[in-house]
């Protein structure tokens, strides 16, 4: 059934084992930061229109809704889109990624059946179900920690740099290792485990796919230390709103059969990655457009409290705010528009998906330098939230900070300015950009192995057929 914000904050109070700044937490709903990146999962469950009735599995949420066509991935690029604009400009994983690697697994389970005649399909398909019926949330855990990157998992010096099997038993398998960046994993309810790369025979023992309850014995979380609002008296779209990634620890933990959805398929661990990287990439352009809207709309407010809106120099900075995000809104189109379809699932087309991944990661560089380049130096070494607040001083700031507004309005604007550009979350933000749902190099891989050189190698060549020398 459905649920409310209420009954998924009451559903992550279950003895899970987190970790923050060296503490264990004892309820993630009470901490004074963990809470917040709860309320943030929480309010997707109170969002308008969320639902939908599938004719298998009865009212559900839209975002578990498999896609089939054109129009199915359109609608779920919408979604993201209108979501990340509802949660004032951060998206919200909870149930996004967790689709996506659950509509991979459907795909590759069908592949893995075909060729060693197991009954994956059957497992994925359950386990969605459960999913979808009582509405849970879910993260993935895929990005290993990968000790020395020239070398392969079996090949590491401890063999636990990516997780593996340890233990087979008559009931299920037992695992051992660690995944890092498990956005939102520490306020899930479920975590879906899967590859991070292709793998060869002697990885075998890494090759492995699975779903484990976040309050599962032996796992463990350890969370990033929230910077951008943990002793920071100045936040401001972050008092209210935030994500946490973890260190995710599986210390020996037990699954079930009927929860591994790949187990030792070595030559399968590669196409599993390479699927949900797909469509986790269409997931990441369909929100960062919608982010973008938070640098296109500071930049454009910036430039009015200063009285430059009509400046050159300014509006070049906001038509590259608008490439910057109307690229990814087309590559996402266009990958909804061409998409490819297999084992009766619709899967973004991966050319467009990365193309407009990179450009994502290459130029939000660039968006932030417009955005700082428009609100200047004000921005490092404006006066303090506390400072506002002291009634001595607050005749002096709004006096002296007045521009084409009045001092307090260009003040707050300038606030959340120095936030997006100027803090941590800036750092945070830059950082996520460039790595966040596969690397540039990941991106430049997938797309080299899957564009289709033909129809330019022909052109030349037919130029070159006509060349008389």
């Amino acid at each position: 059934m459905p649920r409310t914000s209420e009954e998924y904050i009451q559903s992550v109070r279950d003895g899970r084992e987190v970790y923050y700044r060296g503490k264990r937490v004892d309820d993630i709903t009470t901490h004074p930061v963990l809470r917040i990146a709860v309320a943030h999962a929480a309010d997707l469950f109170n969002s308008k229109d969320r639902l939908y009735d599938d004719p298998n599995y009865g009212r559900i949420s839209k975002y578990f809704k498999i896609p089939r066509n054109t129009e199915d991935l359109l609608a779920r690029h919408r979604l993201i889109y209108e979501d990340t604009l509802r949660f004032d400009g951060l998206f919200n994983i909870v149930q996004a990624i967790g689709s996506d690697a659950l509509f991979s697994l459907m795909i590759m389970a069908r592949k893995v059946d075909g060729k060693y005649r197991t009954n994956y399909y059957e497992r994925v398909m359950k386990y969605y179900e459960y999913v979808v019926k009582n509405d849970l949330a879910i993260a993935v855990a895929q990005t290993d920690v990968k000790g020395h990157r020239a070398k392969r998992p079996h090949e590491q010096q401890d063999p636990d740099l990516y997780l593996r099997v340890v233990e087979v038993r008559d009931d299920g398998i037992v695992v051992n290792g660690a995944k890092i960046h498990t956005t939102q994993g520490p306020v899930a309810n479920e975590i879906i485990v899967l590859p991070y790369r292709a793998m060869v025979e002697g990885d075998r023992d890494y090759a492995v796919a699975f779903a484990v309850p976040a309050n599962a014995k032996g796992l463990k979380f350890i969370v990033r230390p929230v910077l951008e609002y943990d002793g920071n008296p100045n936040a401001v779209n972050s008092a209210a709103r935030f994500e946490v990634e973890s260190l995710t620890i599986f210390d020996h933990v037990f699954i079930p059969w009927d929860r591994v959805f790949l187990f030792r398929e070595w030559d399968m661990a590669g196409p599993l990655a390479w699927y949900f990287a797909t469509y986790h990439r269409f997931t990441a352009i369909s929100y960062r457009a919608a982010t973008a809207n938070l640098y296109l709309g500071a930049a454009l407010l910036a430039a009015r409290a200063n009285g430059i809106e009509n400046a050159p120099h300014v509006r070049d900075w906001i038509i590259q705010m608008i490439m910057y995000k109307e690229i990814m809104r087309m590559g996402a189109m266009a990958a909804a528009l061409e998409p490819i379809i297999d084992e009766g699932i619709a899967v973004p087309n991966p050319v467009y998906t990365n193309v407009s991944k990179l450009y994502s990661n290459a130029h939000f560089i660039d968006v932030i330098h417009g955005l700082i380049d428009i609100a200047g130096g004000l921005i490092a070494t404006m006066p303090s939230h506390d400072d506002l607040r002291n009634n001595d001083e607050r005749g002096y700031i709004t006096k002296y900070l007045a521009g084409a507004v009045d001092g307090e309005t260009r003040y707050k604007i300038m606030s959340l300015v120095r936030e997006l550009s100027a803090s941590h979350l800036a750092g945070y933000l830059l950082t996520a950009m460039i790595h966040a749902e596969g690397s540039e190099a990941a991106s430049k891989i997938g797309m080299m192995r899957e564009y289709n050189f033909r129809e330019a190698e022909e052109l030349v060549n037919r130029v070159l057929s006509k060349l008389r020398i």
